[in-house]
């Protein structure tokens, strides 16, 4: 056990270093997502105000489709347990693994955002329609947004890899982050999806 510690002298010592200097990113991370979700919330409550006070929700001119964002929906939500196998596989050395997982979340990702762009090109209603279309448009563009942030992380973290050595067992904070932070994307979009399809179809 000595002899295998010895061998690796870096790891081992950002090992005593992460014990003596515990990493504050990820919880400025969470405070930061914190204060989105704070964010997302007074979207949320404002939009349950007007659904309850507004007799036709959605007017008839903006009529809502279920099946594309259904999709959208399985593919963000299952590529949230793709980027945790990511996670889990650095966790064990597995560079390779790791690699494969991010990219594929990546690949993912872009689908999800690329079907958003199509939803808003065959929607038939705009921006400033009415009210409901008004608060559509900037809850999904601005979760859309997060999700793009999102992406750009995981390939950070992929460019990132590319260092011999930059991830391992030991220092994978990087990849940790990524995935927190598209677990908070993809439980953001739950909430949405119930709100504007789901509970506009009741």
């Amino acid at each position: 056990m000595q002899g295998t510690i010895d061998s690796n002298p870096s790891a081992t010592a950002s090992a005593v270093a992460h014990a003596e200097h515990p990493d504050l990113r990820v919880l400025g991370l969470l405070t930061f997502l914190a204060s989105e979700f704070l964010m997302f919330c007074g979207f949320f409550a404002v939009f349950l105000v007007f659904r309850n006070s507004i007799a036709e929700w959605p007017p008839e001119e903006t009529e809502v489709e279920l099946l594309l964002p259904t999709i959208n929906t399985l593919i963000l939500v299952s590529s949230s347990w793709v980027i945790n196998l990511g996670t889990k596989a650095i966790k064990h050395n597995d560079l390779a693994g790791m690699r494969k997982w991010f990219a594929i979340t990546a690949a993912m990702g872009a689908i999800f955002l690329a079907g958003q762009i199509y939803e808003y090109l065959t929607l038939g209603y705009g921006l400033k329609t009415n009210l409901f279309s008004n608060c559509f448009y900037l809850m999904t563009g601005f979760h859309g947004a997060h999700v793009f942030i999102g992406l750009l992380l995981i390939l950070g973290v992929l460019w990132r890899s590319r260092r011999s050595g930059h991830y391992n067992e030991i220092t994978h904070t990087g990849p940790e982050m990524a995935e927190i932070y598209w677990h908070f994307v993809d439980v953001v979009w739950i909430v949405l999806f119930t709100l504007i399809y789901l509970l506009t179809l009741i």
